[in-house]
């Protein structure tokens, strides 16, 4: 599962500053160089560590310790904090257009899943009371046109293709008149992908994208392939603008570097994870639990929620008296 040996590694970190009674910046310090290697053998993105772990360093040494948390509890409770932060803070959700009808653009490299998710993506939208159609506008693999009408046929979504074109605009400009013609409200639009980035492929992408206007573009990388995927979402983004990334085979990598670098890299978040072969595997993707997932330590989080809320009380009613005393004299 994804992140399996960052965890393991994090966790053995903790564990050492949890049995002390104070710790010192020798100890932090100690505990960060951990921290940076464990991220860097996970293949997060080298200045987002060293960003990171200057950050999380900082807050450690600066910050006031709550009175029901040991020192260590609150080093973690500023990694968990940093964590999320770093993957976009809150789940960033698919939006749809005001108009009623939406187009979403998948683009990708190949082999990154990107038809499947296609498929997946219909599957989540049906179960949220939407009507999906599918579009194949990869013009030049027949396959690709094959596999997604049996995509579609599997999550009892329909297809629009025109075999005979070489033009993916008009494609998709056909399609949206089809599916309001049929009374669906979301397009999907599958891409073209290439091994690598060309600008052949770009330009023929800035072409669709000005032809259809999509509500969001989405990008699927592959997170088995880490840093790659986070340097793909890059160069995406520069050229075409993204609104989000879906990251697919979540459920093989046990590094998972690439979901923590992509927001912070690009600055679009990642919308989705890919979970395992079948149509329902795709969640959306929330920083604040994920964070709570590598880290292991689910009980421990929710004691430290507590510990903020006494502590935020505390700092209320403080303010409180403070507020009357002024007002009396």
């Amino acid at each position: 599962m994804a992140f399996e040996g960052l965890s393991e590694k994090l966790q053995n970190v903790f564990k050492g500053l949890k049995g002390k009674g104070s710790l010192t910046e020798a100890d932090i310090n100690a505990a960060m160089r951990e921290v940076k290697l464990a991220l860097l053998e996970a293949d997060v993105n080298f200045k987002v560590v060293k960003e990171f772990v200057d950050s999380v360093k900082q807050k450690s040494l600066g910050e006031e310790v709550m009175a029901s948390l040991t020192p260590g509890q609150q080093v973690i409770k500023i990694v968990n904090d940093e964590l999320t932060e770093l993957m976009g803070g809150t789940g960033s959700k698919l939006t749809y257009s005001p108009k009623g009808f939406t187009v979403y653009m998948m683009v990708g490299l190949q082999g990154t899943g990107k038809t499947t998710t296609c498929g997946k993506l219909a599957n989540y939208l049906k179960k949220n009371g939407k009507k999906p159609m599918l579009c194949a506008c990869d013009i030049y693999r027949p396959a690709a046109i094959d596999q997604l009408e049996v995509v579609g046929k599997a999550v009892d979504t329909p297809v629009f293709t025109m075999r005979e074109s070489r033009e993916p605009e008009k494609i998709a400009l056909a399609a949206i008149k089809e599916a309001e013609r049929k009374g669906c409200n979301v397009l999907i639009v599958d891409t073209a992908g290439r091994l690598q980035i060309d600008e052949e492929l770009m330009e023929e992408l800035v072409r669709l994208k000005g032809a259809i206007k999509p509500h969001e573009i989405l990008l699927v990388v592959d997170a088995l392939t880490g840093q790659d995927a986070v340097n793909a979402a890059e160069g995406f983004n520069d050229r075409l603008g993204i609104d989000g990334i879906i990251m697919t085979k979540m459920d093989g990598d046990s590094r998972g570097g690439a979901a923590l670098s992509a927001k912070k890299v690009t600055g679009r978040p990642v919308k989705f994870v890919g979970t395992g072969e079948k149509f329902d595997a795709l969640e959306p993707f929330h920083p604040e639990r994920m964070a709570s997932r590598i880290l292991g330590m689910g009980d421990m989080l929710t004691l430290i929620e507590k510990a903020q809320e006494d502590y935020d009380e505390q700092k209320a009613q403080e303010l409180e008296k403070r507020l009357r005393k002024n007002q009396m004299a």
